[in-house]
């Protein structure tokens, strides 16, 4: 069943077949006809998949992102980056840099940062001199921030498939967020000191003070998001809600750059987005049961087996597996076919399913960047008349950084697990 599986799936997939449509109809044909389960289970294991109070947690981030970024916050949160990074060299590079991470602890989405940020400030980078692709290809890099600081989507995916708490998986995503950031505003730097690219306005106390103070709203919000969570004042799946709530009072009644007439189309654009995912979600789910019927876990677990002779050599290949797997899966999709064939080898060497969920989270946040998939690729070329080529050549060296990081994250668990104690 597990043979025909795969094979429909691939044919699908190489017909162009949309990722969730073809795993589904894959599933689908390996039960009716390669095994003896009754149709009906194909129905049964969408629903069971969807079938959580926490994967409400979804949509209401999706939405939440979706109201700060139409009520003004990625205007603010570009001021205040400006404000703290001056004129230092290379300046435009890095606040593009650390106004995505502000935007990441609000959106949960790496493709919502890299528009949301990227449309404001690639015009202005390329005005002041700065090579197009390169910084196109920055903004793709620094919005898949947007899956590893919390709040994420994929970390809600992840917990649930892996039964972890989110609220630790939270916890555990924000130093390794940071660390990417800091090492892409290191490599900008030193790119922008080679090439010339001067820095922004100087700044000063009293600027940064009052950019702080008209953003404090939009900053806040991530605070309350993991403060409610960890302090246990809310779940998760609640918390979306009341980042949607607070995203709508701070945009109406204090920003005031939202409408009512906006609503419409926001709501719109959050079923669209919630649809994709949670459909990926539903049919991956069906496939995630074929394959633990056919014990195919147990069977990745003999071959893999003779070759992971401990901890860091497993580490190692499922590394290497997951950066060829995000280059044609789809984040979520990956996670839940991926992760249950993996829990009994990580349970074999006791590798702790947090740090794990971290790791696997960067190894997908790569795949956003590597072709024929990368998402994120295909939403930066929106923010400029460039070639899908050239992006993916000036994402290669912003791509080295980011690995050197998953390296980093993979072998020293204290950077993923420091803030949980």
């Amino acid at each position: 069943m597990s043979a025909t599986l795969f094979v429909s799936m691939l044919t699908l997939l190489a017909l162009n077949v949309p990722l969730a449509i073809g795993i589904a109809f894959a599933s689908i044909i390996a039960i009716l006809f390669a095994s003896d389960v009754p149709s009906f289970v194909a129905v049964q294991r969408i629903f069971t998949g969807l079938d959580s109070f926490t994967i409400m947690a979804i949509p209401f981030f999706v939405l939440a992102g979706k109201i700060m970024e139409k009520g003004g916050i990625s205007q603010r949160l570009i001021g205040l980056a400006a404000s703290i990074v001056g004129s230092t060299t290379g300046g435009l590079a890095i606040i593009a840099i650390l106004a995505s991470m502000f935007f990441a602890a609000i959106s949960g989405s790496a493709p919502a940062t890299v528009i949301a940020i990227g449309s404001i400030m690639v015009p202005a980078m390329v005005k002041a001199g700065y090579e197009k692709g390169f910084s196109i290809a920055l903004m793709a890099t620094a919005g898949t921030i947007g899956v590893i600081i919390p709040p994420s989507i994929p970390f809600i995916t992840y917990g649930i498939t892996a039964n972890v708490s989110i609220g630790d998986l939270f916890i555990a995503g924000v130093i390794p967020g940071i660390l990417i950031g800091i090492s892409l505003m290191i490599y900008s730097y030193f790119y922008s000191k080679k090439h010339g690219y001067r820095g922004g306005e100087k700044t000063s106390f009293s600027k940064f003070f009052n950019q702080l103070r008209v953003s404090i709203l939009g900053v806040l919000m991530p605070v309350i998001i993991l403060g409610g969570i960890y302090g246990g004042i809310f779940t998760p799946t609640e918390s979306g809600a009341i980042a949607c709530v607070y995203g709508l009072i701070v945009s109406f009644f204090f920003y005031k750059e939202l409408k009512l007439s906006d609503l419409k189309g926001l709501f719109v654009e959050t079923g669209y987005i919630s649809a994709m995912i949670l459909l990926i979600m539903a049919a991956a789910n069906i496939m995630s049961w074929i394959l633990t019927a056919e014990q195919v876990p147990n069977k990745v677990a003999e071959i893999v087996g003779p070759y992971a002779t401990d901890g860091i050599m497993l580490l190692i290949i499922i590394n290497i597996i997951l950066l060829i797997l995000g280059t044609f899966l789809e984040l979520n999709a990956a996670i839940i076919i991926v992760v249950p064939i993996l829990l009994p080898l990580l349970a074999q060497f006791d590798i702790n399913l947090v740090h794990f969920g971290v790791i696997m989270i960067v190894n997908m946040a790569i795949g956003l960047l590597t072709p024929p998939l990368g998402v994120n690729l295909f939403v930066a070329k929106t923010l400029g008349d460039i070639s899908f080529n050239t992006i993916v050549r000036r994402v290669v060296p912003l791509l080295v950084v980011v690995l050197i990081d998953l390296i980093l994250i993979t072998f020293i668990p204290k950077i993923s697990m420091f803030l949980l104690g």
